[in-house]
C-alpha cells in the first residue's frame, strides 16, 4: 500500500470534483479500488501502487476538463457497465457488440489459452488487449506481453532504415493504438517505461518464461509451425494467452504451412484450449469493409 497527495487549487475545482457529499470520490475508490482521504484541498489516494496512479491520473484528467468547461464529468469516474469488460481513459465503457464477440470475451475469462480466428475488423487483437488491461488492473496479472512476427514469416529487417525500434515500430502500431484507445497515451508510455507493458517481435520471445502475464499472439497466421510451438511453450504459472490471426491474410506461397492453420489442426483436441471464429458479420469497422470482406470470400471459393 501507498499513499499519494494530490492538490486540488481552489474551492470551486474542489466542489466540482468531489461532487455533492463527495460522490465522485465514492465512485473514484469504487472504480479503482482505493481509499481517498480529503483535507482541505490536499487529496489522499492509498492503495495498491497500479491503482493508486490510475487514480492520480483520473483525478488529474478530470480537473483538466473542469478547466476546460466541462460539467459532466460523470463519464470519466462511472464504474464499468455489467456487460463492459472496462472504462477506457476517456470514460467509454468497451464490450462485446456480436455473439462471436462475447463467445471470445467469455472464452478469455475461461480459459488459459484462446485462439481468435477470423477476418480484419472483428475486434481480436483489441477485445484481447482490453480483457489484459481489465486483469492488469484486477491485480491478477502483473504484466502485458504482445508480439507479432515481422515482414512475412521471416522477420528479416536488415533491409530496413534505422535502428531497431524503428525498424519494428511500425509493425507493432496496431498493438499502440489499441492501447492509446484503451488507458490513454500517458498511461501507455507509463506502462512500457515501468514493463509494465512488454511489445516485442516473435523472434525475440525465444528462450523466455512468462509468469504471471498476458501474452498476446497477434497475426498468427504468418508464423511457420516451429514459431508456433515456441511461443505456445513460452506460457508461464499463473499466465494466459490469446492468439489471434486471419487464414485468409497469410503470406506464405503454401498457406497451408501457416504456424496458425497447423495449430488449429494439432490442438482442437485440447480441452483446456478454446477456439472462437469469427465471421464478415463480426466485422465492426466501416460498413463497406465488411462488404469487401464477403466479395473477396466468396471470389476465393470460387478459385480454390
Amino acid at each position: 500500500m501507498i499513499d499519494r497527495k494530490i492538490y486540488i487549487g481552489t474551492s470551486d475545482e474542489a466542489l466540482s470534483l468531489f461532487g455533492e457529499y463527495d460522490e465522485n470520490l465514492k465512485l473514484l475508490e469504487k472504480r479503482f479500488n482505493v481509499k481517498i482521504f480529503v483535507r482541505g484541498h490536499e487529496v489522499t489516494v492509498r492503495g495498491r501502487k497500479k491503482n493508486v496512479a490510475n487514480t492520480e491520473y483520473a483525478l488529474k484528467n478530470i480537473m483538466m476538463k473542469l478547466k476546460q468547461g466541462t460539467d459532466d464529468i460523470g463519464q470519466f469516474i462511472s464504474p464499468a457497465p455489467p456487460d463492459a469488460i472496462i472504462v477506457t481513459d476517456r470514460g467509454k465503457p468497451i464490450k462485446p457488440r456480436t455473439k462471436n464477440q462475447e463467445k471470445y470475451v467469455e472464452a478469455m475469462a475461461k480459459y488459459d489459452m484462446v485462439f481468435a480466428v477470423g477476418p480484419a475488423g472483428t475486434g481480436k487483437t483489441f477485445l484481447a488487449v482490453a480483457q489484459a488491461v481489465k486483469l492488469l488492473k484486477e491485480n491478477k496479472i502483473s504484466r502485458i506481453v504482445l508480439t507479432r512476427p515481422i515482414v512475412e514469416a521471416g522477420e528479416k529487417l536488415g533491409f530496413l532504415p534505422g535502428d531497431f525500434y524503428e525498424k519494428v515500430n511500425p509493425y507493432l502500431t496496431p498493438l499502440f493504438d489499441a492501447f492509446y484507445t484503451l488507458v490513454g497515451p500517458h498511461n501507455f508510455t507509463r506502462y512500457r517505461s515501468e514493463g509494465i507493458v512488454d511489445i516485442v517481435p516473435l523472434a525475440y520471445m525465444r528462450g523466455r518464461t512468462l509468469d504471471d502475464a498476458f501474452v498476446i499472439l497477434d497475426e498468427a497466421q504468418n508464423t511457420t509451425l516451429e514459431q508456433m510451438k515456441m511461443f505456445l511453450t513460452r506460457l508461464g504459472s499463473g499466465s494466459k494467452a490469446v492468439i489471434t490471426g486471419d487464414i485468409t491474410q497469410i503470406d506464405f506461397e503454401n498457406k497451408k504451412s501457416s504456424g496458425l492453420v497447423l495449430a488449429t489442426e494439432i490442438l482442437r483436441s485440447v480441452a483446456q484450449i478454446k477456439f472462437v471464429n469469427f465471421t464478415e458479420k463480426d466485422v465492426l469497422r466501416h460498413g463497406l469493409v465488411r462488404k469487401i470482406v464477403g466479395a473477396f470470400e466468396k471470389w476465393e471459393k470460387r478459385h480454390a
